[in-house]
């Protein structure tokens, strides 16, 4: 089993939103950087760990715990004209673009970004190194038990 941080703004998708969504489950739609989509299509396994983080917003950090509840598949945004996501070079038989579904566990509260950087067990995690503008980063087992002894 392995542990990813996924953002997501609040404003495009929050973990409220995944509380409501049907069956609690979203795919993880518009990743449009190569490392990000290669985690997902290459690395990520049904039931790993999920931290759902809420960036570029006024209190980004840690809203809550989330799985991978599929393999990776096509995302469908890359063909759509009219989305923001849509990729001209993209194809059906040639898809650039990947994604996984991502189904709730539990909302949490709030690990805001300063209570990240504050835990000694955080200080090599790769969302809070300077530069990382990853959406999608690994996460380690001792990262994953840091973060979920300080949700309580």
């Amino acid at each position: 089993m392995a542990f990813w941080l996924m953002k997501s703004e609040p404003d495009e998708f929050s973990i409220d939103d995944l509380v409501r969504a049907p069956r609690k489950t979203t795919p993880w739609f518009g990743v449009r950087n190569y490392q990000a989509r290669n985690f997902m299509r290459d690395a990520m396994k049904v039931g790993d760990g999920v931290l759902f983080y809420h960036s570029s917003c006024p209190e980004p950090g840690i809203a809550g715990l989330a799985e991978v509840s599929s393999t990776s598949y096509p995302d469908e945004t890359q063909f759509d004209r009219k989305s923001p996501y849509f990729d001209a070079k993209s194809t059906r038989d040639k898809p650039r673009w990947m994604l996984v579904d991502v189904k709730l566990v539990k909302k949490t509260r709030l690990v805001t970004l300063e209570e990240m950087r504050a835990a000694p067990a955080l200080e090599n995690m790769a969302t809070l190194r300077r530069g990382n503008r990853l959406s999608i980063t690994p996460v380690t087992l001792a990262e994953w038990k840091a973060i979920t002894r300080l949700i309580g």
